[in-house]
């Protein structure tokens, strides 16, 4: 194995009826006042923006609420909300939302003390501070709520790019199951998809670190599981609860271990493909993506594609471990092909472009950008 550095500072408090805890944490650190930032409402529909508010105020901490954060998060509405956040002079920010509520308050809390957002994005700015950033998690995908990374959409420039700061780790998220209970289906489906492609991202860059690959094939079979299970029965809590931790296990640092930084080949065109077309979920470009991407480097290691076949899919070659992936996605609900998301062959070359407009993509092969374009061909 090669050296590595760990560290993970988020304090996780996870179980049922555990939101109510908020109110508490948040005043363990001094602060009166916060900016709370939500999606497009269903925490009122679930009963955890009340759980939220009531905790805050049981222990006198102000509040100003700011709503209409969209899945694939964009940069118009987040600086809307940094506006908001530096008139009322919050003194912390709380996401209560998925992935898409927290990265947008990411952004916020690293921007408030530099000139403008997207110069994070740009690496113009290195934040050098940030607003503190407390989280209530109530759809488990991105593992946003555990780790110092977030994605935000320029919907002017139609670019999707991530950013990363240390200053932007969680102080404290909360995690009760119980809330996704009555998820719809496809949001469940989803997250299982988002956190297997997160879990690959770093297994493929696997040599011989039997530690870290062995953990990541217990994450992945354990999430297979779970979806399997939570397309039966969406009620059930046990199954619920491991589909969150482990959700949040697969970017917290502990499946990075030793790999290199990751892969992230697909998360660049899926990135790509949501800018373009901001109404395919993250998701659902990753479940089209990951089995072509697989099929067109997989050649270049074998041994670990193999390894990944057998070891999580049961079965004895690459190509069968690719349709073995295809069918459980089918089953599930989720897309395999680009055709499903309605994109066409002629949006290919204009895709490809965007992945590659930040530099590099890939690392067991480096892609260009007719490599882009065979593996869109591959996924279409």
């Amino acid at each position: 194995m090669d050296n590595f550095k760990f560290h993970n500072p988020v304090k996780i408090i996870f179980g049922k009826d555990t939101i109510r805890e908020i109110g508490s944490e948040i005043h363990s650190y001094g602060i009166s006042k916060v900016l709370i930032l939500m999606g497009s409402g269903s925490v009122k529909k679930n009963g955890v923006y009340e759980q939220v508010t009531d905790s805050l105020e049981k222990y006198g901490i102000d509040y100003v609420e700011q709503w209409g954060v969209t899945p694939n998060p964009i940069l118009s509405h987040t600086e809307e909300s940094l506006e908001i956040a530096r008139k009322e002079q919050v003194q912390a920010v709380l996401a209560v939302g998925g992935g898409s509520v927290i990265d947008e308050a990411k952004a916020i809390a690293a921007a408030y003390y530099a000139p403008d957002v997207w110069s994070l994005f740009e690496k113009t700015y290195k934040a050098t501070n940030a607003l503190p950033l407390f989280t209530v998690l109530t759809i488990s995908a991105t593992a946003s709520e555990i780790n110092s990374f977030f994605v935000l959409t320029n919907d002017r420039e139609n670019k999707k790019w991530s950013c990363g700061s240390p200053h932007v780790y969680p102080k404290v998220s909360i995690i009760d199951p119980t809330v996704q209970k009555y998820l719809p289906i496809n949001q469940t489906i989803n997250g299982g998809v988002d956190t297997l492609s997160h879990i690959m991202e770093f297994y493929f860059m696997g040599e011989n670190e039997e530690s870290t690959l062995s953990i990541n094939e217990a994450l992945m079979r354990t999430v297979i599981k779970s979806v399997d299970e939570l397309v039966s029965d969406p009620l059930n809590y046990d199954w619920r609860a491991n589909l969150a931790w482990c959700s949040s296990l697969a970017l917290q640092g502990i499946t990075s271990v030793s790999m290199g930084g990751g892969e992230f080949a697909c998360h660049r065109i899926e990135h790509a493909i949501s800018a373009l077309y901001p109404s395919v979920a993250h998701a659902e470009g990753l479940s089209v993506l990951f089995p072509a991407w697989i099929e067109y480097v997989s050649s270049l290691k074998p041994h670990i594609f193999e390894r990944w076949a057998k070891n999580v899919w049961e079965v004895d070659s690459v190509a069968a471990g690719i349709e073995k992936m295809k069918e459980k996605f089918k089953y599930w609900g989720a897309p395999v092909s680009l055709s499903e998301l309605d994109i066409e062959q002629d949006e290919f070359e204009k895709i490809a472009e965007n992945a590659l407009l930040i530099g590099e993509v890939g690392k067991i092969k480096e892609l260009n950008k007719q490599d882009i374009i065979s593996i869109l061909n591959i996924a279409q």
